[in-house]
């Protein structure tokens, strides 16, 4: 397979990643809702601990580097609790 092919193929993968991620930030931004309406704060250590924990695990399971994921997933945490943030702070929730 030519390498223009295999770059085309990695785009594809890496634009449903994006898609994946924005749907991911969707669902935070409702999920500061109902933390805010719980009296819930924005960061759960427990939860946090869980998720992490669950990626290192199913990386091991696909056999890819599971350190690396586990910081994938912490970016994605910081990034669903940055948008739990402003959607609190702003009111705008989608």
């Amino acid at each position: 397979m030519p390498i223009e092919a295999l770059r085309g193929g990695i785009n594809d993968i890496d634009e449903q990643i994006i898609d994946l991620i924005a749907k991911r930030q969707h669902l935070a931004a409702r999920m500061a809702q109902v933390k805010m309406n719980d009296g819930l704060p924005i960061h759960d250590e427990k939860r946090t601990h869980e998720v992490l924990d669950l990626a290192f695990n199913y990386a091991v399971e696909k056999n890819i580097n599971p350190v690396f994921v586990r910081k994938i997933f912490a970016i994605l945490i910081e990034m669903s609790e940055e948008k739990q943030r402003e959607c609190q702070g702003d009111g705008n929730l989608p």
